[in-house]
């Protein structure tokens, strides 16, 4: 067996007084597609930032790829989609095709871009989420769902193995949630890119993802998503901390 791509080992994390993670152990192993489900304020966000090095450790280790996150260099192998992806405004004036460019990170060697090659890469990505069509289009008069398929393929285009999405689907009607979770089973079992999503509906989290975190300062749940599903609506409570209530989905 490989080692796992992300090692999350003792992390403790405060804010002023507040302890934000208590304790946090886990991995993640290559070709997985983990969910990380949790109330708001349970500290999602932050690990989240730990583990692509943007918050900065205060207690506790973070392997990427066998380095510690605080010396890890090839940032072309994670790739990040936030909650305020497509927080701009409509007018905007960048198109698709400008838009994903952002995208292409180029070798720290080359002085000027490739420009045939980053074309290459930015159809190749749009091609993956299927926007080539939508190339030339304002990212501005595009649907919700669309726009975030762009995005998805601005994270992709430097082809990374770990692909981190917090809450990406904020804003996006349910029938194009349900295409977007489709997208990323996609690129999980035909692409081989390994996934984080962050979300609030569990009832998706569990249709589609391998692995499932519970989070709420500490860990109350790692494991089967399958066997998450099996607990009561009570139990589920217990872990977050208040009342909840599962959303099924149809597909």
């Amino acid at each position: 067996m490989s080692d796992p791509i992300v090692t999350v080992q003792n992390v403790y994390h405060r804010y002023d007084q507040q302890t934000v993670l208590e304790n946090i152990n886990f991995n993640i192993e290559e070709g997985a597609f983990v969910g990380l489900v949790g109330p708001n304020g349970s500290g999602k966000t932050t690990l989240i930032k730990l583990m692509l090095g943007i918050e900065k450790l205060q207690r506790g280790n973070i392997t990427a790829f066998g380095q510690p996150i605080q010396k890890f260099k090839n940032k072309g192998r994670i790739s990040y989609v936030s909650q305020k992806a497509n927080s701009f405004s409509r007018g905007f004036p960048a198109t698709v095709k400008e838009v994903v460019s952002m995208g292409v990170i180029h070798n720290q060697r080359r002085f000027l871009p490739d420009q045939k090659k980053d074309q290459g890469l930015v159809k190749s990505a749009l091609q993956k989420v299927n926007m080539e069509e939508y190339i030339n289009r304002n990212i501005g008069d595009l649907s919700g769902g669309q726009q975030q398929r762009v995005f998805i393929a601005r994270a992709i285009a430097n082809n990374p193995k770990l692909l981190i999405l917090d809450e990406p689907t904020v804003g996006v009607d349910s029938q194009n949630v349900e295409q977007f979770y489709d997208l990323l089973s996609k690129l999980n079992q035909e692409l081989g890119i390994t996934l984080v999503l962050v979300s609030h509906d569990i009832g998706a989290i569990t249709t589609y993802v391998t692995d499932l975190l519970c989070l709420n300062r500490s860990i109350h749940y790692h494991g089967n998503p399958n066997e998450f599903e099996s607990l009561t609506d009570e139990q589920r409570s217990i872990l977050y901390g208040h009342q909840i209530n599962t959303i099924t989905h149809n597909h």
